[in-house]
């Protein structure tokens, strides 16, 4: 009874799947995406061969020729003119402490500090050599949100100075309890957005206060960050400030202190609305120094053009990031394969891509693997300042990242659309296939803006990730097990592919998020913003 039960399952989800693409399609031709396909690319992506995909590294060189091999095998068109890759400029920039002479001087005299126990810091403009005699404001926050009517910076002049700042956002009130998303974060509240807004107000540089609750992670993980390891950041464009870094905790009490300040009654001014930034008695100087080098990576685009003659010019964008963190160490399990993160999402478009190509859609469909994800969205970033398809005429953004290994859901993540109208559309197409979307929870470390669908959020492109679901159909209790497992791989050595994987969960993903663009594909117009919201803005 049991083995006819699950036959009987399996039969309706892949009757949902046929039932649930758009007429137009050629006759006897379905994008139904398939699983061997799909585990191939998983499996040589994986591999020790492209070890680890790393950034800079000759395992993404691997990684590039590869997908751009299989978009040809596929018939895709070029993203690029008659090129699949699209070039992205990166600086590798390594701090060498031993070489800077930075202090951070309070009350006149000197603090003692150590880089990686105390403080990090490293250029944010890709430059090897900075001197410094700046003078240290706090900031509060360091916000500046006219959607929120808060502004930390009152119109200061800034120009110069080194703003020290604190993670996360303005906290909830009793008065206000849904200001910056109640207890959800906002982007604002993430370390990208300071040091962001750091270079928006001229300063010469840039300190986070660092708290595990604040930061939603430990002082280890900036450490292992900056400590000893090349970061990455786009060489060409809006550079960031001369300087970027973090302080304990601990570094900011003392160094508060030391200038006459209260740092817990700076702390609470800040959650108001009139704080007003606060000049401190203190100063960094000294050189900075840094070991920088350029180097030249990919994003690889492929294209299955449109039927309708107008709506062609239009396109929908599955995007997933191709590299992970490649060969590091010099002992043990040197290769980080990154399976999960992201060889699944890569190895899933191409499964699309091949399927996408038989049963075109009226509106052109793009297949974006983006580089430096990692490294913090770079490969996304650089797409979406300088486009291969114009933003205006771009429909949506969904992207995939690290996908459902364990086996079907009965629901399916899509947190983020309900910010627009792909938040119905997400509905149809679970429904479509039986499932239904995974209920919201508060976005307490800012998932939605960590992803790479945030570059094309951030220039008016309706975009979000869609994320396994956990509604687990088979052997629930064991199943969740093995996704909390799944957390201890995470940017390790051991997230592995396991060929003993049940891939079905894989495929509904990959199979929702390609009905899903379908939906977006055939539509009579472009999906839109919620009024209000905060990236409800013109497509750049």
């Amino acid at each position: 009874m049991t083995k006819m039960k699950t036959s009987l399952a399996a039969s309706a989800l892949a009757m949902s799947l046929v039932l649930a693409f758009p007429a137009h399609a050629d006759a006897g031709q379905t994008a139904v995406v398939q699983e061997a396909p799909l585990r191939a690319h998983l499996a040589f992506l994986a591999s020790d061969l492209l070890e680890g995909r790393g950034t800079g590294q000759r395992g993404g060189d691997l990684t590039v020729a590869y997908l751009e091999a299989q978009a040809m095998a596929l018939g895709l068109k070029p993203g690029n003119g008659d090129s699949f890759r699209q070039s992205v400029l990166i600086a590798g920039v390594k701090t060498q402490p031993a070489e800077s002479t930075l202090k951070l001087e309070a009350g006149g005299k000197p603090l003692d500090l150590a880089f990686g126990r105390d403080w990090v810091f490293a250029p944010g403009d890709a430059t090897a050599a900075h001197s410094f005699n700046a003078e240290l404001v706090f900031v509060g926050y360091g916000i500046t949100a006219p959607d929120q009517q808060w502004n930390d910076f009152k119109g200061m002049d800034l120009k110069g100075k080194v703003l020290v700042m604190m993670v996360n956002d303005p906290q909830p009130s009793a008065e206000q309890p849904n200001r910056f998303n109640g207890k959800g974060l906002t982007y604002y509240g993430r370390w990208t957005y300071k040091f962001e807004e750091a270079q928006r107000q001229g300063a010469a540089g840039v300190l986070l206060i660092h708290t595990t609750p604040t930061a939603s992670y430990g002082w280890s993980v900036i450490q292992n960050s900056w400590s000893g390891v090349e970061r990455f950041q786009l060489a060409a464009g809006t550079l960031g400030t001369p300087l970027q870094g973090w302080i304990t905790d601990d570094t900011a009490r003392a160094l508060f202190s030391a200038a006459g300040q209260d740092l817990d009654a700076l702390r609470a001014a800040a959650e108001k609305k009139d704080f007003k930034p606060v000049p401190l008695a203190a100063r960094l100087h000294g050189d900075m120094k840094a070991a920088v080098r350029k180097v030249e990576q990919f994003n690889v685009a492929a294209v299955v053009p449109g039927t309708d003659p107008k709506l062609k010019d239009e396109v929908v964008i599955y995007s997933a990031h191709w590299d992970h963190l490649g060969k590091q160490g010099d002992s043990g399990d040197t290769i980080f394969n990154g399976a999960v993160d992201n060889a699944s999402g890569s190895a899933a478009l191409l499964a699309m891509a091949e399927q996408a190509r038989k049963a075109p859609a009226r509106r052109s469909q793009m297949f974006l693997w983006v580089a430096a994800e990692e490294q913090g969205l770079l490969g996304s970033a650089a797409y979406a300042s300088s486009p291969l398809w114009p933003l205006a005429k771009t429909a949506a953004n969904l992207n995939l990242d690290s996908l459902n290994f364990i086996g079907t859901t009965r629901d399916i993540g899509t947190q983020g659309s309900e910010r627009t109208e792909l938040g119905k559309l997400a509905e149809t197409a679970a429904k479509a296939m039986g499932m239904q979307i995974a209920a919201a929870k508060p976005d307490l470390a800012g998932g939605y803006f960590r992803s790479d669908h945030f570059n094309f959020a951030k220039n008016g492109v309706p975009a979000f990730s869609v994320t396994s679901g956990r509604d687990y159909i088979k052997d629930p209790a064991g199943a969740k097990a093995k996704a909390d497992a799944y957390g201890k791989r995470y940017h390790q050595a051991s997230d592995e592919y396991d060929p003993g994987w049940d891939l079905s969960g894989m495929v509904q993903t990959a199979q929702y998020t390609l009905n899903l663009g379908r939906l977006i594909a055939n539509g009579a117009k472009l999906p839109e913003w919620k009024a209000g919201d905060a990236f409800a803005v013109p497509r750049n």
